[in-house]
């Protein structure tokens, strides 16, 4: 049995936890995949690598209408791929080895961790840990209904799609959440004719109006099928079909299965150690990201409401603050989250949809603002962007922010600035300078036009 100051099982924002504050404690980080986490290996930051190619690609259909011609770009996938593995693997690896040698008050076990008692862990190698504290940091697994682990038919999910020989010639994506819509504009924009299967509504998180807009306009880019369930999947020389609970069914040459992740805390065996969680399988965490067991911390997807890094990496610098002082412990802050979805068009959110501004019952005024008002909206021929903004008509404030188009996610940071730092409309709108001719001109158009008491 090793004892040690801190554990910490996951490698992804629970490995920055190891910081200088920390240097005089013996530190145990226990991972069994690959170092890093979701974000780096599998998630945000390769996915975008390969989105922003997609969006030069998509883009390129459209320079007739600018007065450009000329043979759009063709993809080579395998180059495409290599460009971003090319860069991400060596980055994990390396990250891998420091933690292994570089680091001396650190001890990296690569294995799977699970509660054998209270702030006791034992190890699918052999070892017993025990720790003044642990923190679980052990993310998400992508989710896979019953109807395609029980097909027998081979799948990806978005830990797999990536990685590819070759393009598929139809490619079927089974969810309409962020996942499904990313992938869908890497995939189409580059050549693939891709069906979308969503149960209910593409991306029902979002404003109502900001989802109406955005169904409507890749409806000419995807086949695009809602409300529809799968029934049955099977496969015949090499063609994959799905069932529809409508009594269609779809083909495709591979099955992305897009259906959303689950916190990991079901296989770390929590009761062992009186750690609660939610029925969803989140590990129940209190503002200081304490569980319900002494010593026992967590943070990002395992407990959060939000599967973000953003705000898993928040929630990591809470975590690390308070392991260093435990006598003046600190707070996330999950007031104002914002989010973005890398498709195509791009969609950033922060705060309150009209339907949860409405569904509150207090007063609120709202407006909209197209891209193609402004002087930059004209150079781009935008005709179908758009910044919502939900705002209180007697203080001024922001409810909520809600763009899609072009850079949205960059164009919506003064908002959430705003929003966190208190700052009215009228003062946002008015007490600075915004460059002219530049995009963010909509935005300051939106802010004044909110009708406020």
């Amino acid at each position: 049995m090793m004892h040690f100051d801190l554990v910490i099982i996951g490698s992804g924002s629970g490995n920055s936890i190891v910081t200088p504050d920390l240097q005089d404690r013996q530190i145990a980080i226990v991972e069994e995949g690959i170092f890093g986490g979701t974000c780096i290996n599998v998630g945000c930051i390769p996915t975008k690598m390969f989105v922003y190619p997609a969006d030069l690609a998509h883009n390129a259909g459209e320079w007739q209408r600018l007065g450009l011609h000329g043979p759009a770009p063709q993809p080579d996938w395998p180059a495409v791929r290599d460009r971003v593995f090319g860069r991400i693997d060596p980055i994990s690896e390396g990250g891998r080895e420091y933690r292994r040698t570089g680091s001396p008050n650190v001890t990296l076990f690569e294995a799977h961790a699970e509660f054998a008692g209270p702030k006791t862990l034992q190890l699918s190698t052999g070892e017993t840990l025990t720790a003044d504290d642990i923190v679980l940091a052990t993310g998400t697994s992508a989710t896979v209904p019953d109807v395609v682990a029980d097909s027998g038919v081979p799948f990806h999910t978005s830990d797999t799609i990536m990685r590819l020989d070759e393009l598929p010639e139809r490619l079927v994506v089974l969810g309409g959440g962020y996942i499904a819509a990313e992938f869908a504009h890497v995939f189409s924009s580059f050549g693939v004719h891709t069906t979308v299967l969503a149960r209910s509504t593409l991306l029902r998180h979002l404003d109502d109006e900001i989802t109406s807009h955005f169904t409507d306009l890749v409806r000419g880019r995807w086949h695009l099928r809602e409300h529809v369930e799968a029934t049955a999947i099977s496969q015949a020389g090499g063609e994959i079909t799905v069932e529809l609970t409508d009594g269609a069914s779809v083909q495709g040459d591979v099955l992305l299965v897009a259906t959303g992740r689950v916190p990991n805390g079901d296989r770390l065996n929590l009761g062992a150690a009186g750690v609660k969680s939610h029925p969803d399988g989140r590990i129940v965490v209190d503002a200081h990201q304490r569980t319900s067991a002494p010593g026992i911390w967590a943070l990002g997807d395992a407990s959060s409401d939000y599967q973000l890094k953003h705000v898993a990496n928040h929630e990591e610098r809470t975590v690390a603050h308070n392991l260093a002082h435990p006598d003046d412990l600190v707070v996330s802050d999950h007031r104002f989250v914002p989010s973005a979805v890398f498709t195509h068009p791009q969609l950033a959110t922060v705060g309150l949809t009209e339907q949860e501004a409405k569904a509150s019952g207090r007063p609120y005024v709202t407006t909209v603002q197209n891209y193609g008002s402004t002087a930059y909206g004209w150079a781009m021929e935008d005709t179908t962007s758009l910044c919502k903004l939900i705002a209180d008509p007697a203080t001024g404030l922001l409810l909520g922010a809600h763009i899609m188009g072009e850079q949205a996610s960059t164009l919506i940071q003064p908002l959430i600035q705003a929003m966190s730092f208190g700052l009215g409309v009228c003062e946002m709108a008015r007490g600075q300078y915004w460059i002219h001719p530049a995009l963010a001109e909509v935005v300051e158009n939106a802010l004044l036009s909110l009708d406020l008491d």
